[in-house]
């Protein structure tokens, strides 16, 4: 399969690149700054690309691919960027005929408390400093909802993503935030890529939301 990776030099982005290569995927990974890229895997195609003044560009770079993948993440101070980003990233699935696999947020997701409340609803579960990129992400959300004619599918992580080992086991959910054994909600990057690789080999029903994460706790950290 031939994918593209927009934002692969991010920690999303360049976990689910890998993924990818360890499947035997085609990868073009897809960066802001190319010298960021040059720090990745030398089996990639390598796309330096400004999706913000060169979003016509991203339908012509997706051409002769089977996905596209979205791990792009704004830099801190330009959150509201999300919502073109993925605008010019579902444009050019639209253009090709081929599936977007989106990464979102957790903003939207209920807690597992039954309370009703989001993550970006209720009192006290955000810290102030991650609430724009919430807020980002539940304009996102919003802008998907209106978009019905890309096929589209939007994996959002828990609330917790973290450093740390490939287990390949996760469970999917799609409204409420997935959590353990604990009652914590979280995954690492690498298992995250390894749900969103499953659901880009996966045959693709258009325009759905899901969330993953791990069921069982994550391992105690050894004293150095």
């Amino acid at each position: 399969m031939k994918i593209v990776v927009f934002g692969a030099s991010g920690a999303v982005g360049n976990a689910t690149l890998r993924e990818a290569l360890n499947r035997g995927h085609s990868v073009t990974a897809v960066a802001r700054d190319p010298n960021r890229l040059t720090a990745l895997s030398p089996k990639v195609r390598s796309a330096p690309l400004d999706l913000l003044s060169q979003s016509e560009a991203a339908a012509d770079l997706a051409k002769g691919h089977d996905i596209l993948i979205s791990a792009l993440r704004p830099a801190e101070g330009r959150e509201a960027d999300l919502v073109p980003l993925t605008r010019a990233v579902l444009d050019a699935a639209r253009a090709n005929g081929i599936p977007a696999l989106i990464t979102g947020g957790a903003a939207l997701l209920k807690l597992a408390d039954g309370s009703g409340h989001t993550v970006l609803s209720a009192p006290d579960f955000l810290p102030a400093e991650v609430r724009p990129i919430a807020e980002a992400c539940a304009a996102q959300d919003a802008l998907l909802e209106q978009e019905n004619e890309a096929c589209w599918t939007c994996l959002r992580p828990p609330a917790m993503l973290l450093e740390g080992e490939r287990r390949g086991q996760y469970a999917l959910g799609t409204d409420t935030l997935v959590t353990d054994m604990d009652g914590q909600s979280q995954i690492s990057y690498a298992d995250f890529a390894v749900a969103m690789m499953d659901l880009a080999e996966a045959p693709q029903a258009p325009r759905r939301r899901l969330t993953a994460g791990w069921v069982a706790p994550a391992p105690a950290l050894q004293p150095t």
